[in-house]
């Protein structure tokens, strides 16, 4: 452990000691890497952003998150619950070959694979037909209105490239799976990997045979992602000029980022939301001192927790101002929120106590929580300060505090009891958020990333119907309808939306994207 913490260090030491790249690179930093190359492996956002530099979907979001034609140039409903995609001609894999129909069929499918994480994207896909080279019909399980939003972050594969080196299947990231698309990549995007070590360094460089080449005429050569996990070192990097953007300065820098001459800064609200879930299924929690029973199986357990965290304490002292607190687990950007359902009970330690003790929990009870130290700002220290909060209530937190590498797949195996999570809502539609967090986890295709035991068979039955209603107003009422069950259930404990703050020096140019992911191919280098 010791001699590859050495190395690692060491790595990073030489990397970031070598000479100033030439105007055409772009090196850049954040706290944690992208945790696999392979596109459908994992739908986290680091490596969804990785990922989008490389392969392409068929429809992309621009700057301002609008729908955009990518690999499809158009898209349209047909009868017989289908949609029609017609795909852009002439374009390349990066080693030459002939992008066609027969790839998105191949990527759709593969999508949707057991392993996958992005099967819940696509749990209304029944069929996916190949008309023509350059026509693909996509058949779902009654009218799906929103499926061109579920396809903006589903990667387009080579299926020969992909058949050649034995990734016909997603890399199952939880069991530390390890195929040649972990570490290699090859799509049709604007950038090609040359160099991967994870953890350490990855070099893009441009892909020759890049179909958007004149759209996108000036984007950097080169692109050199360097991992720097301690702050200090990520904002003293930026600084003197040893890499060029920054995504995640520590919040409590921004101000001396601002004030350094050649840098600037871009902020804007996320679509992403932090929250706390909580096992309320288990008939016993697994890391507890309660036997016997579930304390968080007790909605006045978990009103308490709710009223006994101070969101606006942890906005102020945490988060430095860089954070909106929050009622339910998304954001405004996303359809279906309103300012009322957002509103969140107010800090209550006197009602929190008497709750507990309605409860049977007068002394309290211990618990585990996990938290990732290096994915969300400031994460480890929202988990600090509620370890504080709660053991005002009487809740004694053992806080395991651990990377990302390791947080995500003891989640995938239901390992917690009691864990931090964020949530970005690609889709920018509520059915995103209910389809992984709130349908009872099938296992399958439903509730994916449902880790709290919820099961409601009123809610389950609004997530697929909202799927299917093309009636707008209709629709409306059962997203309304959904998110008050599922606030009601109080199976996560929203803390706040994140604003993202982008740091980076005078000579790039680059729009923000308040989906956290930089796409450096709308960049431009002085």
């Amino acid at each position: 452990m010791k001699i590859g913490r050495i190395i690692a260090a060491t790595a990073l030491a030489v990397s970031l000691a070598m000479p100033m790249a030439e105007a055409k690179t772009l090196r850049w930093a954040s706290v944690g890497d992208a945790l696999t190359l392979d596109p459908h492996s994992q739908n986290e956002g680091p490596t969804s952003a990785m990922a989008q530099h490389i392969y392409d979907p068929l429809i992309q979001r621009d700057p301002s998150l609008k729908k955009l034609p990518n690999l499809a140039l158009s898209w349209k409903p047909l009868e017989g619950d289908a949609w029609e995609f017609k795909l852009r001609p002439g374009v390349k894999f990066s080693d030459g070959t002939d992008f066609t129909s027969a790839d998105v069929v191949f990527s759709l499918q593969r999508a949707m694979a057991p392993t996958s994480d992005f099967k819940t994207y696509l749990a209304s896909v029944k069929e996916v037909k190949a008309t023509d080279p350059l026509t693909v019909i996509i058949y779902t399980n009654g009218p799906n209105p929103i499926l061109p939003d579920q396809l903006t972050n589903i990667f387009m594969m080579s299926k020969a490239w992909s058949e050649k080196h034995n990734v016909v299947k997603p890399t199952s990231y939880k069991d530390k799976e390890e195929t040649f698309a972990v570490r290699n990549a090859m799509g049709t995007g604007p950038f090609m990997v040359k160099q991967r070590d994870p953890d350490v360094k990855t070099v893009l460089v441009k892909n020759p045979n890049f179909w958007g080449a004149k759209d996108f005429p000036n984007y950097p050569e080169e692109v050199v992602y360097t991992p720097i996990k301690e702050p200090a070192t990520r904002v003293a990097a930026l600084i003197s000029g040893q890499i060029d953007f920054l995504l995640d300065a520590p919040l409590q820098d921004i101000g001396r980022i601002k004030a350094t001459a050649g840098l600037k800064t871009l902020e804007t609200a996320q679509v992403r939301t932090i929250f706390f879930g909580l096992d309320m299924g288990s008939p016993e929690l697994k890391y507890s001192d309660v036997k016997g029973k579930n304390p968080f199986a007790d909605p006045r357990v978990r009103e308490a927790m709710l009223k006994a965290i101070d969101v606006n304490a942890i906005k102020s002292k945490v988060m430095r101002g860089f954070s909106a607190p929050a009622g339910i687990i998304t954001p405004s950007a996303v359809h279906g929120w309103t300012k009322e359902l957002d509103t969140r009970p107010a800090y209550d330690l006197a009602g929190a106590k008497k709750l507990m003790a309605d409860a049977g929990y007068a002394q309290g009870f211990k618990v585990t929580l996990d938290c990732p130290n290096d994915r969300y700002n400031n994460d480890e220290a929202i988990c600090q300060a509620t370890v504080g909060m709660l053991a005002q209530i009487g809740i004694t937190v053992d806080l395991q505090a651990r990377s990302k590498t390791l947080h995500f797949p003891k989640l995938q195996k239901k390992d917690s009891s009691f864990y931090l999570l964020g949530w970005g809502v690609p889709t920018l539609d509520s059915h995103y958020v209910f389809s992984f967090m709130y349908q009872t986890n099938d296992g399958k295709q439903n509730g994916g990333w449902n880790y709290t035991g919820l099961s409601d068979k009123a809610l389950d039955a609004l997530v697929d119907a909202m799927s299917k209603e093309t009636n707008l107003a209709k629709r409306d009422k059962m997203i309304a309808d959904a998110w008050k069950l599922a606030k009601a259930s109080n199976a996560y404990l929203p803390l706040h939306h994140q604003v993202i703050v982008w740091s980076m020096s005078d000579k790039v140019t680059t729009p923000i994207f308040a989906t956290d992911a930089p796409n450096f191919k709308y960049a431009v280098m002085k």
